[in-house]
């Protein structure tokens, strides 16, 4: 009875010992696990510190730039703050008869920099450069005054194409836009032909400016997607021009002058800046000829049929209206204005050209009677701005088959728009 009683109480302390053993072993692998959770979090915590690290050593970089970069504008502040530099600028541009849009806005920053951003001068300096400017080959100057107005509490809608892209760090570049790198690092070689097709993807966290074309992702079609009053405006050029025909209260009265060429590839078109002093009389009123530009084939159409190609003096009188001649070029005969221009014209986009010693007068491709169509219409290119005079002239000019082919670009012409029941005079 004893030796039953004593296994008895052996298997019980046994039975104990194990149940014991079995919760500490539970007990320790629950801790295990709570020490590789912990270990993970520790090593988590760990990357996230270094990475932390990194960033606040490249915000001190930045920072030390910025800090070089506000220094270098004091500076420049200081050196411009007693404004004898900028009385000297304004007495020297006073003897100009007129100023180009370029050295509109650069009296604009000067004034920047002098009086501040809410001086009125400065303000009326950036908007005057606004108004003589064209997208198509001043975007550097309307940028840059849009973002000065703005800055200065102006009411003004900065484009699109002014938006500073984002890097892959989400930071913000230049204003005044990247220069595009192909894989080898150096610069675009895209050549005109290829402007206007579908951009490549940008890498992942990259935000791409607007780059309008005739074709491709940001083709006319896809204009108002960034420049609303392309697709919303009543008044779009160009047009179908078609009868019935209002008749023509006045005439039109070209009076262009010889001057030294400067010509530019925009990357859109062939340009041609002329110098002050050529000018188109629209019922006796002066309209200065600011350029004149190509399009292939013409823009404008009469009776549903386009020309070979078409060329648009653009005009502006003191108060900012825009009136545009048109030339409808025809395949002909060889056309000797046009062969001393595409003699000069750059076959890539880039900088105004001015090659020694060549002069040119617009006037060299005018036909001999100024008859014309008229009506109220738009830029043809992104803004799409209205409230520009359209004079087409019913005389055609020659252009070679072969010279239009030699012009860089297949096919730059935007189509034609609704008339939406505008008066056509003709």
């Amino acid at each position: 009875m004893k030796r039953i009683l004593f296994e008895l109480v052996l298997a019980g302390a046994l039975a104990a010992a194990g149940f014991f053993g079995w919760t500490q072993w539970n007990a320790g692998k629950a801790n295990v696990l709570k020490l590789a959770e912990l270990t993970t979090e520790s090593e988590s915590t760990g990357q996230k510190l270094v990475s932390a690290e990194a960033e606040v050593k490249a915000s001190a970089e930045e920072l030390g730039l910025l800090k070089l970069k506000s220094q270098e504008l004091d500076a420049v502040k200081a050196a411009l703050s007693n404004g004898e530099t900028l009385k000297d600028i304004e007495a020297a541009y006073k003897r100009e008869k007129s100023l180009t849009a370029e050295r509109q806005v650069g009296l604009g920053a000067l004034r920047l920099l002098t009086k501040g951003g809410q001086d009125p001068a400065t303000i009326a300096a950036f908007r005057k450069a606004l108004e003589m400017s064209d997208w198509g080959s001043r975007k550097k100057v309307i940028c840059a005054s849009q973002i000065a107005l703005a800055a200065a509490g102006e009411k003004v809608d900065v484009m699109g194409d002014c938006a500073p892209p984002a890097d892959n760090k989400g930071q913000t570049a230049d204003p005044a836009g990247p220069i595009v790198k192909d894989k080898a690092g150096g610069p675009d070689k895209t050549t005109p032909a290829d402007k206007g097709k579908t951009d490549k993807a940008a890498p992942a966290g990259e935000k791409q400016a607007v780059n309008w074309g005739y074709e491709g992702a940001m083709g006319p079609e896809r204009w108002g997607d960034e420049f609303p009053t392309c697709a919303k405006g009543k008044s779009q050029s160009p047009l179908n021009i078609k009868g019935p025909f209002e008749k023509a209260q006045f005439g039109v009265a070209p009076d262009y002058k010889p001057g030294q060429l400067k010509i530019i590839n925009t990357g859109h078109t062939i340009q041609v800046n002329v110098p002050p002093g050529s000018k188109l009389r629209i019922d006796s009123k002066p309209f200065e000829l600011v350029q004149f530009h190509f399009h292939r084939p013409s823009e404008e159409q009469i009776d549903g049929k386009p020309s070979a190609m078409v060329v648009h003096f653009v005009h502006k009188n003191e108060a900012g209206r825009l009136a545009v001649l048109g030339v409808m070029l025809k395949e002909g005969n060889e056309n000797p204005g046009i062969k001393t221009l595409w003699a000069n014209a750059p076959l890539t986009e880039g900088p105004e050209v001015e090659p020694d010693g060549v002069m040119f007068n617009p006037a060299n491709l005018l036909p001999r009677e100024y008859d014309f169509y008229s009506y109220e219409g738009s830029l043809t290119t992104p803004p799409c701005t209205e409230g520009v005079r359209f004079f087409i002239l019913k005389a055609q000019v020659n252009i070679a088959k072969q010279q239009v082919e030699q012009f860089p670009f297949k096919k730059n012409a935007r189509p034609v728009q609704p008339q939406n029941g505008r008066a056509i005079a003709g």
